[in-house]
């Protein structure tokens, strides 16, 4: 199965770190972010789950869950979060799926034959309250990911969805932001953005939300 923006993400029941998750459910209306990794005690990901449980505070202020998975089994898992703990300097404070028999590998297309036939890519989903699949990174195994991009993509998906807006390239939030250029009507428009906009061309009009 190869999942596309926009596709429903799959429901599933799996056993976790934290006990058994029935996926949909357990998102309730949260954000939510599913993010594999190829195996346990692996060090780049040692490191990614450790940047995680930090930022939970960050995640909690825009109603993000987050749940991680690898392929290897629970009482794997319950060593490796005693090694993220120590090395990391924090808690683990989300659950790990034990995906042991592939089940949530398959649905997600995590297996990737030309990677590995066994372990899965290290692939990241965005899912939003609707439960639909916003954003699919997948990275090389070398190179971490950079969590203050999955916020910044959080924070700018939060935000086209209240307002008729799109975001520019390397945007922060507080910067401009870019209105779609379907919105053309004048009382709309002065509706919708009362502190006005500047108009550099007549397809891009920049203004602050």
């Amino acid at each position: 199965m190869t999942l596309r923006l926009g596709d429903i993400a799959p429901d599933f029941v799996q056993h976790s770190s934290a006990g058994e998750i029935q996926f949909h459910a357990w998102l309730g209306d949260s954000w939510g972010i599913l993010f594999s990794h190829p195996a346990d005690f692996t060090p780049v990901c040692t490191t990614e789950l450790g940047l995680t449980a930090k930022l939970k505070d960050e995640f909690a202020k825009r109603k993000v869950k987050a749940i991680a998975l690898s392929v290897d089994p629970l009482e794997s898992h319950d060593r490796w979060i005693q090694d993220i703990n120590e090395t990391q300097n924090t808690q683990v404070n989300f659950p790990i799926l034990a995906d042991a028999d592939r089940k949530v590998s398959e649905l997600y297309d995590l297996i990737h034959p030309n990677a590995s036939t066994t372990a899965t890519v290290r692939s990241l989903f965005i899912i939003d309250p609707q439960k639909k699949v916003r954003l699919i990174i997948t990275y090389p195994a070398s190179t971490g990911r950079n969590f203050n991009e999955i916020l910044r993509v959080i924070d700018s998906l939060q935000l086209t969805d209240s307002h008729l807006v799109a975001t520019p390239g390397n945007w922060e939030p507080g910067d401009e932001v870019v209105i779609v250029p379907s919105l053309q009507d004048p009382v709309e428009l002065q509706q919708r953005f009362p502190q006005g906009f500047r108009a550099v061309k007549p397809y891009l009009r920049l203004t602050r939300i």
